[in-house]
């Protein structure tokens, strides 16, 4: 008679940032051998190629930012029925663990699962734990950092963390392992621009103006892709054209994988999905936070890439199409530079995330299963180290 499999629940919801890495975390536990069922909001379910196949249940829940009094009543309302919802769906399913990626919609999960004692832990994407996650840490078993400095984060939850990385897409991770693409004798600058999954319009009515600015002999080397919103396309479209810049522009790009492949440097908002995408494929970026991201979050993302020497950082407020020529004119001169910074990009990188996050939530759960895990790992590194000690002799 073949045993039930083990049972865990991801809880992400509201934006990409979130639903990324649960989706990435989801493959990793079904390959050892788990069921993982999904617990989001509408708009968590509405993505795209992600959790296909998975058990979704949809979570009602709300924030209390920016709300009126009477938004304030309905948002706890809100929270109220989707904490009953998660706990007689706990109760019923009886998951070994549950792990939250952050954000409103998580709350009402770890809510219940605090309730049920049904151990769970958290994901930080962001250099900032975010107010959700600042809320459900007091219980947590354990909280998985992408940075190891992260922010609003008390000294005494330090001690059950662990720096683990944002995981990212394998298709990524592998561009890593290749070289920087090649500039060619005449140093073109494949530039890809993107905006996030709604597009930015900043970027529509700063890039290509900017690009427009430069040295005839430099938007000769220019080859753009741009994604941005469906109503700025055609005037976007125009700006490259009149430039006599090479432009493919989109309102969105689905194969992210195969644009960075090509790309020599990347303009995009700063959001942790992103960011790790850029530095796990090993390319440099000039990053723009998104004005008022809760708790500047995508500002602190930056400043540590910029630190890093993998980007540069540029405030919304000083991102004008004379600077960003300027920039773009100096990197222009000196193609090493790109290189280099691709180089330091890479280097903020967790290619093994995705396994650090697991193993972690295994042992949070199931610490028999994680030590069995690990003995097991030691066993076949051993073994591997003897067969080349006797191909050596």
């Amino acid at each position: 008679m073949n045993k039930r499999p083990l049972t865990f629940i991801l809880a992400a919801g509201g934006t990409g940032g979130h639903m990324f890495p649960a989706d990435a975390l989801k493959g990793e536990l079904i390959k050892r051998g788990y069921k993982v069922l999904l617990f989001t909001d509408a708009r968590g379910a509405a993505f795209p190629d992600l959790f296909e196949g998975v058990e979704t249940h949809l979570i009602e829940s709300g924030t209390f930012s920016r709300a009126s009094f009477f938004d304030q009543i309905q948002t706890g309302w809100n929270l109220f029925k989707g904490t009953l919802k998660s706990s007689w769906l706990l109760f019923k399913i009886s998951p070994v663990g549950v792990v939250g990626f952050g954000g409103y919609p998580v709350v009402p999960t770890m809510v219940a699962a605090r309730l049920w004692t049904i151990p769970y832990c958290l994901h930080e994407q962001n250099a900032v734990l975010g107010r959700a996650n600042r809320l459900m840490a007091g219980k947590a078993k354990a909280i998985a950092l992408s940075f190891a400095k992260t922010k609003k984060l008390k000294w005494l939850k330090r001690l059950s963390t662990k720096v683990t990385g944002n995981p990212v897409r394998k298709s990524i991770i592998e561009l890593g392992t290749r070289p920087y693409p090649s500039q060619g004798k005449d140093y073109v600058i494949r530039l890809l621009v993107f905006g996030g999954s709604q597009g930015a319009r900043v970027f529509s009515d700063v890039v290509p103006e900017a690009l427009s600015m430069l040295p005839k002999a430099v938007r000769g080397r220019l080859q753009v892709t741009q994604q941005c919103r469906k109503d700025d396309i055609e005037r976007v479209e125009a700006a490259y054209k009149n430039a006599g810049i090479a432009a493919e522009v989109f309102d969105y790009i689905r194969d992210i994988p195969g644009r960075l492949q090509w790309s020599h440097l990347v303009i995009s908002r700063a959001g942790a999905t992103s960011l790790f995408e850029f530095a796990a494929a090993g390319r440099p970026s000039i990053l723009v936070p998104l004005p008022g991201a809760m708790d500047d979050h995508q500002s602190a993302n930056a400043k540590i890439m910029e630190a890093t020497g993998g980007g540069w950082m540029i405030p919304e407020a000083e991102f004008t199409s004379p600077e960003l020529a300027k920039l773009i004119q100096k990197l222009s001169l000196k193609p090493d530079v790109l290189k280099k910074a691709g180089a330091a990009a890479l280097a903020l990188s967790h290619p093994a995330a995705v396994e650090k996050l697991a193993d972690l939530v295994e042992n949070m759960a199931i610490p028999s299963i994680a030590r069995a895990r690990r003995k097991k790992q030691v066993k076949a590194k051993d073994s591997e180290k003897q067969n080349l000690k006797r191909v050596l002799v």
